[in-house]
């Protein structure tokens, strides 16, 4: 008898000893610090065409860009002031959900400069053969810092009904000033399909600067002779940009060298998610 109950006491300590060595599905379970941390999630790429363009100018990109797994936006930007056109850059991007990296060429660069500013949104900007403007200066005025733009001779005016002025490249002049390292039949449309930008557009000052507070990246084309290499070079050491030089390249770079770019703007994208 007492064999029994020394055993059934036996027993009863194993069972408790047990259960409380099993945790509770109640009692709160200890963190693993080993386990891995849940990744970032990729940004969506807002592309920003600049003057004498639109957003198809960005087409190889895009198909890049996606077959890396991005989500693409090519924004058609209406070219009519660098703080509307920030405006309606800004309107998109927070339309997105999640971080976005701006990427923008010539024109569109003081576009994403004013519309990224203050946006948390914004990770990274990416300046393609681009204006980097700080406050107080505008698109003509930073050509014309250094010789070698052709730009401002290479302009033809149209008077709007509002009164308002478009500027054209005269198409002659497009494929040297633009697109001079593509196939001439291929500039010459570009040529002929060109968007205006207002004259208005080009000499507005823009206002505090988005790339002083986000990482910035800057693609340089040597060979551009709308804004000069040595101008560009200047903007971005300004800027701190991480900085890619594409030699020989025109002013198209983007559609010369669609692998430069994309590579560029999937470094800053990247650079997002670390």
């Amino acid at each position: 008898m007492r064999t029994r109950t020394r055993l059934t006491r036996i027993a009863a300590v194993t069972t408790a000893l047990a259960a409380a060595a099993v945790p509770s599905s109640a009692e709160p379970q200890q963190a693993d610090h080993h386990a891995p941390a849940k990744p970032k999630p990729k940004p969506t790429i807002v592309l920003v065409h600049g003057a004498f363009a639109d957003a198809s100018s960005w087409n190889a990109e895009i198909t890049r860009l996606e077959q890396r797994g991005y989500n693409v936006i090519a924004a058609a930007t209406p070219l009519r002031g660098v703080a509307s056109d920030g405006a309606y850059s800004k309107a998109l991007v927070d339309s997105v959900d999640g971080p976005v990296v701006l990427a923008a060429h010539s024109y569109g660069g003081s576009v994403i400069t004013d519309a990224a500013l203050n946006d948390p949104k914004v990770q990274a900007l990416v300046y393609i053969a681009a204006f980097l403007p700080d406050r107080g200066e505008n698109a003509l005025d930073i050509t014309k810092k250094v010789p070698g733009s052709t730009l401002s001779a290479s302009l033809r005016q149209v008077t709007l009904p509002d009164g308002e002025t478009d500027l054209y490249v005269k198409q002659d002049l497009f494929p040297e000033l633009f697109a001079a390292d593509i196939p001439l039949p291929q500039a010459r449309q570009m040529a002929a399909g060109q968007r205006p930008v207002t004259a208005a557009a080009v000499n507005e000052v823009s206002g505090a600067p988005a790339w002083k507070n986000i990482p910035t990246w800057d693609l340089i084309p040597t060979a551009d002779n709308s804004i000069p290499l040595a101008a560009q070079e200047w903007m971005a050491e300004r800027a701190h940009a991480h900085t890619v030089v594409v030699p020989g390249a025109a002013h198209d770079v983007y559609v010369s060298h669609p692998d430069k770019v994309t590579d560029i703007i999937a470094d800053a994208a990247d650079a997002t998610t670390e």
